[in-house]
């Protein structure tokens, strides 16, 4: 059996255990009784998400380089066609890499096969489908992909949400500025308050901790194995590869980090 597990996908998996809740096969809460208040969150934290951010970041340098002199022959229709593998990427296309991984025994070179298969299919893509991964360590595509996945999330879920808990509260706090209670100091009874200025002490906090999320920069790096742009500088000598990388990150709408090893930290 042990044997038969190990050849098979997690989606052979369930037709050895089939329970009545599928929530038990979940790895924590946040997939199982959680799961309705952090389904929006799956679009940015989920494996799938992870993957295609991977193939939108491999897609995003192959455009940048063809309009920054590095790469020509790329037509503004070829480009809409890379753009449209990840915009219309799907959870057969991340099981593809997936299955493509099982051969290369590595998640980002599974990435960079998955494109090139989708580029073959088209003539004038396929005879630049080697610049896929073009001067690339595997940490450059993550630490962009984790970046831009954290942008994305913070943009388009976690602010609205906060947003609304703070607008809510703020709310709260107008609505009983005038109904008294009991404050306490100490666990003991103390002097008078108001219902609306406790609530003011969260809105205030809220709001606070708001600005500050908004105001958090994401930093992202792109210089290669050792972080000293070493294959860039020997491929196109003529190029200040730090700037050309900053146009880069900042393309994706992230920080530069200009010093860094291979990981961003």
């Amino acid at each position: 059996r042990s044997l038969a597990l190990r050849n098979h996908s997690y989606q052979s998996f369930s037709s050895f255990v089939k329970p009545r809740d599928e929530s038990l096969t979940n790895l924590s809460p946040l997939d199982g009784r959680y799961s309705r208040q952090t389904e929006a969150l799956s679009e940015y934290f989920s494996e799938y998400a992870l993957i295609k951010y991977r193939v939108k970041t491999e897609i995003d340098w192959v455009i940048f380089m063809s309009e920054n002199e590095i790469l020509s022959g790329l037509s503004d229709e070829n480009k809409a066609i890379l753009r449209k593998f990840y915009e219309d990427f799907s959870v057969d296309d991340a099981q593809r890499v997936k299955t493509i991984e099982r051969t290369t025994n590595h998640d980002i070179k599974a990435v960079e096969y998955f494109i090139k298969e989708k580029m073959e299919q088209v003539d004038d893509l396929d005879k630049i489908k080697e610049y896929v991964h073009f001067c690339c360590t595997s940490e450059d595509i993550n630490n962009l992909s984790y970046a831009q996945m954290i942008t994305d999330a913070k943009k388009n879920v976690l602010v609205p949400q906060v947003d609304g808990l703070t607008e809510k509260l703020v709310g709260l706090s107008e609505e009983f500025a005038e109904v008294p209670m009991l404050a306490r100091t100490h666990g003991q009874p103390a002097t008078p308050t108001t219902v609306g200025k406790e609530l003011s002490n969260f809105a205030y906090r809220s709001i606070y901790e708001l600005q500050t999320l908004k105001s958090q920069k994401v930093l992202g790096k792109f210089n290669g194995a050792v972080g000293n742009y070493n294959v860039h500088k020997i491929v196109f000598p003529s190029f200040h590869w730090p700037s050309t990388s900053e146009q880069f990150i900042q393309s994706l709408g992230l920080s530069f980090n200009p010093y860094t090893t291979q990981i961003e930290p």
